[in-house]
Order: C-alpha cells, then structure tokens, then sequence
C-alpha cells in the first residue's frame, strides 16, 4: 500500500504544480500584463535591477518568471514544474 500512495500522491503533485504554477505566479505578481506594481516580484525587479546596474539581465530568474507570467509556461518549464511536483508528492506519499 505504500508504494501506490506514494505513486499516487506523485502523480497529485505533478498535476497539481502544473495547474497551480499560472496562479501563484499571478499572486507574486507576474502578470500577463507585466510586473505588478508593490507585489513581491517588483521588490525582486527592483533587487535584481540594483544587482546588475539599472536593468534586469537577460535568463535571469525575474526575467525567466515574468516571461512565463505573460506568455505561460514554456514545454520545458512544464517538464521542470510537473517533475519538481511529482518530487515533492512522492516524498509527501513516503511521509504519509
């Protein structure tokens, strides 16, 4: 019974990432319209912007998150996403 609530609870975090990730990156402040103003990612903007001179580096990981908050996941963020769900549930289903 272990290993199939560990499975199980794997597959409920690897779906549950890919569905929640739009939603929580909307509620940091990655919107489909830009980094919303006073929200935790302008405060990231706003480090990162510090960090490197007045401007936010290209692959940076306020520009990799802004980009999926307008545009949405890319195939490849999905894969690294569902997997770090599917992580996180399969440890979850071991602890259960």
């Amino acid at each position: 019974m272990g290993l199939l609530t560990c499975v199980a609870v794997g597959a409920l975090g690897t779906g549950g990432a890919v569905i929640a990730a739009p939603f929580v990156l909307g509620a940091v402040g990655f919107t489909s319209v830009g980094i919303a103003a006073g929200s935790y990612a302008a405060g990231m903007m706003s480090t990162a912007a510090i960090a490197n001179g007045g401007g936010v580096a290209a692959g940076s990981l306020v520009a990799i998150l802004q980009s999926a908050g307008m545009a949405g996941l890319s195939t490849a963020a999905t894969a690294g996403v569902a997997g770090t769900g599917g992580i996180v549930g399969g440890i979850l289903g071991i602890l259960i």
